[in-house]
């Protein structure tokens, strides 16, 4: 070691074997000053070989070597004083000064969202809550709050995956408006045309179609699964009952035969009584029975199981199966984190879901397999991902009213009057998680309206809920109210977009996610 400091250090201190110390000196005579001295060359020389020596010991120990400074340009022209990064002073606010990112422009509402986001989580006791939020075609806030894995203490993230429930109703639609678009399926004809399997129905005797169309609003009347236990028990024993008549109906011929045809009256009277029983059980409307149970085509009658038929025929009017159809509008949509629930599969950032039971106790959810409601209720997603499928549904919605303004417009992944249709409430609809609205076209809508001046203004949207075994979910399109003369300087998506998704079941979000629309709205306004 003492042998190479020696050799470095006597190296740099020979007068003129410094190339940087002669360059140096040229620079200083060129400059008009005096000149330098051979003394100054060799005590440069000596401070640098020092330096480098030092150097070298620490890179032999292990340290790495710094870079040395790079020497001056001597035909630079002087620069001013750099001032330190807390020093800079600020500069002035002009017009072409870009907006504040969208963190700043919409922290009160964030604010006052996640506020509203942390009471409501609170009040249902749910484990976790993710919420993501789009302004004009834009994300600006997503967040979790709570945690995807209980046990594990694994905190929600805007990346978290949840079922979507019945959501994938909407999803489902856009398939079933592709291959109507492209002329492969006709929303008007029995949908034994596409599933001949399907059993025909009947009502009060005659014959009924049920079409796609009325698949889609749920008017084909057929049934949803059964929740409330009470009339799965009534049911039960109705079925019993009549099991009953006809065994006694059964034993009472056997002994009438037996007497020579006399009649029996304590018979006759359990035989009138079972008869007035059933058809007392009959005027109640139970689920299993084939007729009366509605009137086709004009009652509402929610069904996840209707959509189930919708998958069949998305199959056969397309030639692909169902999962491999929506995994190609998924890719279109860019909705690269949107699939089927299975159990099997490794799903990355896939939150556990939970419940309370009796003794209200946090508790996981029992296995369920939901394959057989892919259509109606069985992906999971994020709330980046609803976003997107959020904001594609409005561009495709407003684009028709920008065209002449910028023809240069790419098209909707679903044509303007496709999605007119589609957002366009059904009559005889409801649309349970918000009575104002209707039942439209796998989207629940709400209507613009206001009855009287200086109060209550109802805002048009739409959107759809979703409630599954340990989730709910909601994903809502507030539209912005546009001035068709005043839209030159504006492209589509205008609006704000609200995804929010629970792992806890029975969690009414809806009204949240439309507060938090409006919330948005009004920054939005204020900043424009």
């Amino acid at each position: 070691m003492y042998r190479l400091l020696s050799a470095v250090t006597t190296r740099a201190a020979t007068p003129g074997g410094c190339a940087w110390g002669r360059g140096r000196r040229g620079a200083h005579q060129r400059a008009g000053l005096p000149p330098l001295g051979p003394g100054w060359v060799g005590g440069l020389g000596l401070g640098l070989g020092l330096a480098l020596g030092v150097k070298l010991a620490d890179g032999l120990r292990g340290a790495a070597p710094a870079q040395p400074p790079a020497a001056p340009d001597p035909e630079a022209s002087p620069q001013a004083e750099q001032l330190p990064p807390q020093e800079q002073p600020l500069a002035p606010w002009s017009a072409q000064t870009p907006m504040p990112p969208p963190s700043r422009r919409f922290a009160r509402a964030i604010d006052s969202s996640r506020d509203l986001l942390h009471r409501i989580k609170d009040e249902v006791g749910a484990p976790g809550i993710v919420v993501g939020v789009s302004v004009d075609g834009k994300e600006v806030w997503s967040e979790g709050l709570g945690y995807a894995d209980v046990e594990n203490r694994v905190p929600c993230k805007p990346e978290t995956v949840m079922r979507i429930a019945s959501i994938s109703k909407s999803l489902t639609m856009v398939a079933l408006a592709k291959l109507w678009e492209a002329g492969k399926l006709d929303l008007d004809i029995p949908v034994q045309h596409y599933v001949p399997e399907f059993p025909e129905k009947e009502y009060e005797g005659e014959k009924v179609s049920v079409t796609t169309r009325l698949l889609i609003s749920h008017l084909s009347g057929i049934r949803h699964y059964e929740k409330d236990m009470k009339k799965v028990k009534e049911e039960k024993a109705y079925k019993a009952l009549k099991m009953m008549k006809g065994i006694m109906e059964s034993d009472q011929e056997k002994e009438f035969k037996e007497k020579g045809g006399k009649s029996n009256e304590k018979t006759d009277f359990v035989k009138a009584k079972i008869e007035q029983d059933t058809d007392a059980k009959g005027r109640n409307l139970k689920p299993g029975k084939k007729k009366n149970d509605f009137e086709q085509g004009s009652q509402f009658l929610y069904s996840t199981f209707g959509y189930t038929l919708l998958a069949a025929i998305v199959e056969r009017a397309s030639g692909y199966k169902y999962l491999d159809y929506m995994q190609k509008i998924f890719h279109d949509l860019d909705m690269l984190t949107t699939v089927q629930e299975e159990n099997e599969p490794v799903i990355y950032n896939r939150a556990r879901f939970y419940v309370y039971n009796k003794k209200r106790r946090l508790v996981n959810t029992p296995y369920v397999d939901n394959s057989y409601k892919w259509a109606g209720g069985g992906f999971l997603s994020t709330v980046g991902d609803l976003l997107k499928f959020g904001n594609a549904m409005l561009y495709g919605y407003q684009v028709g009213l920008f065209k002449n303004s910028h023809e240069n417009l790419l098209p909707g992944y679903l044509k303007p009057e496709t999605m007119v249709m589609i957002w366009t409430p059904v009559p005889n609809t409801e649309m349970s998680w918000d009575k104002e609205g209707k039942y439209a076209m796998a989207w629940g809508v709400v209507e613009k309206k206001q009855t009287y001046g200086s109060c209550r203004k109802q805002r048009h949207y739409a959107s759809h809920t979703g409630g599954a075994v340990g989730a709910s979910s909601v994903l809502l399109v507030l539209p912005e109210e546009l001035d068709v003369e005043a839209i030159n300087n504006k492209i589509p998506p205008r609006g704000i977009v609200v995804s929010i998704i629970c792992n806890m079941q029975s969690v009414g979000l809806n009204s949240t996610a439309l507060k938090i629309a409006l919330e948005f709205d009004k920054d939005r306004s204020d900043v424009s």
